[in-house]
């Protein structure tokens, strides 16, 4: 099969690249080993109750700081509805509960009452790094990768605010702990910008260079902090929703083995089940050690090349939790996001982030629960050889989490409806992240910023992007990468690139909390919003019982979000298929019979009526 792009990788990266790409006409093939798109940022269901398998604490949909979110969404003309939260998140740190409010100054002061003896250089700290963010940052929207920097824009930044801007680039190769020492001397304090630094970037102060983490201290503050209305379903689903309406394609449940090349140069894929796809360009998303060793052989990379990507640290493996528990053990006040420090001292495994967005959201469970659900490293060794024994080691870890959680809310364990863990095995399984490191290679002193993976590569038909490239981790920087490898395949084209524009429609709907499943879909007419409403029922099961030769999961997950058209497309294929065969193989009362809600006595998925009535 042969296109114009082929993105490997259907994370927001690779969704980000696809969807732009496919606006500006171009005919595109997104591949993911995944079911569904999103890579880390997307969801499951259990007994009806939604889970964020994991990128859920959005930043970038705000008017203000680095707003990747908002200005790619305003490209595509995508609305999309956004929850704002009060706090960005909560630090309980040594007895202290630190608010990290989304006002720089409030927060400087809040700081201040856990380090009363460093208050003044908390306020000339805070102070200095928000002048040096609005004039590097702010006072210049760009939205490019920094290997992808036009040096007319940046020379013209440049001098708009030399004093910043040479200030900002002196931080390029020092450590975040090199500029805090111009501030501080409490040793206290360290511990806890270290807490904050292995948070935002998995690295400690010592680690990070100064250049991030100067960023990162003041842009979640001034960007805030949000949740995509109804659950992270929805960013990725508008992503693929924009790719198909423009003629795209995307192939789920296939991996790219190997990156086929033609006289020298990348020019198709692969896959799993033996098929090739070609294209005159490739967007690759995945982590760098996928890349170089695995996709890319020696032969075509280089040795030196391949013992670069191999000798990249990566962040520390990680463990999730996801759970529900009785609402009653959420005490008022409990923030959306809490960060339980146990150990000041080092990074251990006592260390846990709780995401609760239920308490903003009451779209993803019943009113009686919430959903809680913890991430936090693990330095244990996972062995999946013996079933038993790694079934009996899930199950410690899954009390070890309950345990931590115990600490900060009492009763939680008493409280727990339903509760599961995903050790670096699942994480690696689902979304190809070599041993269960989340956040792919670590964001240290020399392997930062331009020691990274490029944008471009050094064959021309070949881009990446993601959290090995330049701007490293979070879903802001990813979703730039993807723009950046876009913008870079829409130069050589010679076709209009995305740039900032001040008076860019906004397609960014903010919406009041708490959200509620009653003002899910009420934008759209009744006729409509009943369709989304009974394609949000469907438990999107891995293994469905609806139907194996028809992606129903697929079909009704399009619907929830709006994707009518690719929704249709799904299940017009599927019709045709069915037609070429012998005989009938199923239809849609059959599957409707079959639907898994049905064996917990509850009404069956309407598949038939809804089927029918998106082609009406």
């Amino acid at each position: 099969m042969q296109t114009d792009v082929i993105v490997i990788g259907g994370g927001l990266s690779g969704l980000t690249a696809a969807s732009l790409l496919a606006k500006r006409g171009q005919k595109v093939l997104v591949v993911d080993k995944s079911h569904h798109p999103g890579g880390s940022c997307g969801i499951f269901k259990r007994d009806d109750v939604i889970f964020d398998q994991g990128s859920a604490m959005l930043y970038g949909f705000g008017e203000a700081g680095f707003n990747a979110h908002r200005f790619v969404m305003n490209c595509l003309e995508e609305p999309i509805n956004i929850i704002r939260h009060d706090l960005l998140y909560c630090v309980n740190y040594q007895g202290h509960r630190v608010k990290f409010w989304p006002d720089v100054d409030k927060f400087a002061e809040e700081l201040a009452g856990v380090f009363p003896g460093e208050r003044k250089n908390i306020v000339r700290f805070y102070r200095d790094m928000k002048k040096l963010y609005h004039n590097v940052m702010e006072d210049n929207q760009t939205y490019t990768t920094a290997d992808e920097t036009d040096p007319k824009v940046a020379l013209k930044s440049l001098l708009k605010h030399p004093l910043s801007y040479m200030k900002f680039l002196s931080y390029l190769n020092r450590s975040a702990e090199s500029l805090l020492k111009q501030y501080f001397k409490d040793p206290e304090i360290f511990k806890f910008f270290n807490k904050l630094t292995s948070t935002y970037c998995y690295a400690t102060v010592a680690e990070a260079p100064a250049v991030l983490a100067a960023v990162m201290f003041v842009d979640n503050h001034v960007g805030g902090s949000y949740y995509p209305a109804g659950s992270t379903v929805f960013l990725p689903g508008k992503l693929e929703k924009v790719i198909e309406a423009h003629g795209g394609e995307m192939m789920p449940d296939r991996e790219v083995v190997e990156i086929l090349f033609k006289d020298n140069k990348p020019a198709g894929v692969r896959l799993d089940n033996g098929e090739e796809h070609f294209a005159d360009h490739l967007v690759y998303s995945g982590t760098v050690w996928n890349l170089y060793g695995k996709l890319i052989g020696e032969d075509r990379a280089g040795q030196a090349k391949i013992k670069w990507a191999r000798d990249q640290k990566p962040t520390y493996p990680s463990v999730v939790l996801y759970s529900t528990v009785d609402s009653h053990v959420l005490p008022e006040g409990t923030a959306p996001v809490e960060m339980l420090v146990g150990n000041p001292d080092q990074l251990d495994e006592s260390e846990v982030t709780a995401y609760m967005f239920g308490i903003d959201d009451q779209t993803l469970c019943p009113k009686d629960r919430q959903v809680v659900i913890a991430i936090g490293p693990t330095f244990e060794t996972w062995d999946t050889t013996v079933k038993d024994a790694y079934g009996q080691k899930k199950e410690l870890e899954k009390q070890r989490l309950i345990g931590v959680l115990e600490k900060r809310f009492p009763g939680f364990a008493a409280g727990i409806r339903y509760a599961e863990v995903a050790t670096p095995v699942t994480i690696e399984r689902y979304c190809l992240k070599n041993g269960g490191a989340v956040a792919g290679p670590k964001q240290m002193l020399g392997q930062h910023m331009l020691k990274r993976l490029h944008t471009k590569t050094q064959w021309d038909t070949l881009y990446c992007c993601g959290e090995s490239t330049v701007m490293g981790t979070g879903t802001p920087t990813v979703t730039v990468s993807g723009l950046s490898a876009a913008n870079a395949i829409l130069q050589k084209l010679g076709m209009g690139q995305y740039i900032h524009d001040p008076a860019m429609k906004n397609y960014i709907r903010m919406v009041e909390k708490p959200f509620s499943r009653e003002k899910l879909f009420q934008e759209y007419p009744q006729e409509i919003k009943s369709l989304m409403e009974e394609a949000w029922r469907c438990q999107l099961c891995e293994d469905p019982a609806c139907s194996h030769a028809c992606d129903i999961p697929g079909i009704m997950r399009r619907i929830t979000v709006g994707n009518l058209y690719g929704a249709a497309k799904l299940a017009q294929r599927f019709m045709e298929q069915n037609k070429k065969a012998e005989a009938q193989i199923e239809t849609w009362d059959t599957m409707q019979k079959n639907c898994v809600l049905s064996s917990k006595n509850q009404d069956p998925v309407a598949i038939g009526h809804i089927i029918q009535s998106i082609f009406e």
